[in-house]
């Protein structure tokens, strides 16, 4: 298997790590940390040099009850940090619900679209399918505003894995390659506390689909109540959800803290490869 986005191709042969620009004044880990281009800009670099292969810069709060942006407000968030860090050669993905934003991105050279709508927009899909970025497509239930209320499925892993299967076939029916295609369950996007831990527990399911997986489990809400920590206290959590998501088939793990996921994840790396006919790759500035 491999990802295409954009120019880059991803092998797949370990774990991606996605990291988080959020350039937004409500999200719910750091919002206004980066709301400033230059902050922002300063953060995807940061976590570039800790290894993140694609950054994910999104303009728009999708945390439990957040209110939405106007058009012109996630562009002119986005769009300066998008052209700014698209020189550092690493993909940059656009975390959007909009068509029209979706556009602007692909036309300067986002290499990936991240859409929590799965490409329901009008227009969204046809957008995608015209250029060559990657796109994933999440599942959630309900709008931002509302979909922590009362989340209710009769089976949380069937209803999930059956969305995300429509929409992917729907993105292939419009022309948008498979190896261009990656799906999310969406953790903590109406789901409770048990949705969110039986879906990472049945993260094969989605493998079975036969696309890449993203997981974004980073110091979300569920990690909290179940250390009681908060959410600036999480990180030992996020990075044991990282490592259970990649260890249960996640391919893309998305995440704020990028330094300490990379390192997990290569002690997760070297026990796979050790139980393989490969070699355990060794950073020879360590040995």
């Amino acid at each position: 298997m491999h990802l295409v986005c954009g120019t880059h191709t991803f092998t797949l042969t370990r774990p991606l790590v996605m990291g988080i620009v959020n350039v937004t004044p409500d999200s719910f880990s750091d919002g206004g940390l980066f709301l400033g281009a230059q902050e922002a800009i300063a953060q995807g670099e940061k976590l570039i040099a800790e290894g993140a292969d694609i950054l994910d810069i999104g303009g728009e709060s999708t945390r439990p009850g957040a209110a939405p942006a106007s058009l012109q407000e996630e562009l002119d968030r986005i769009m300066p940090v998008l052209v700014a860090l698209l020189k550092t050669n690493v993909a940059i993905s656009i975390d959007t619900q909009k068509t029209a934003v979706m556009i602007e991105a692909i036309r300067v050279g986002a290499a990936m679209i991240n859409d929590v709508n799965a490409l329901q927009d009008t227009g969204a899909i046809a957008a995608c399918a015209k250029s060559n970025v990657a796109v994933c497509l999440m599942h959630k239930q309900g709008a931002p505003s509302t979909m922590q209320a009362a989340p209710r499925y009769d089976d949380v892993v069937r209803e999930v894995s059956d969305f995300l299967g429509v929409r992917a076939a729907a993105c292939e029916g419009a022309g948008i390659a498979r190896e261009r295609i990656v799906i999310d369950p969406g953790f903590g996007f109406g789901k409770t506390l048990t949705h969110n831990f039986t879906l990472l527990n049945k993260l094969q399911t989605f493998t079975n689909l036969g696309y890449p997986v993203l997981a974004g489990l980073s110091r979300k809400n569920s990690l909290g109540v179940v250390t009681g920590r908060a959410v600036e206290d999480r990180l030992a959590a996020s990075v044991a959800a990282a490592v259970l998501a990649a260890y249960h088939g996640a391919t893309i793990i998305r995440v704020h803290d990028v330094k300490e996921t990379v390192d997990a994840l290569k002690i997760l790396q070297a026990t796979r490869d050790c139980g393989s006919t490969q070699q355990i790759k060794i950073n020879p500035e360590r040995s």
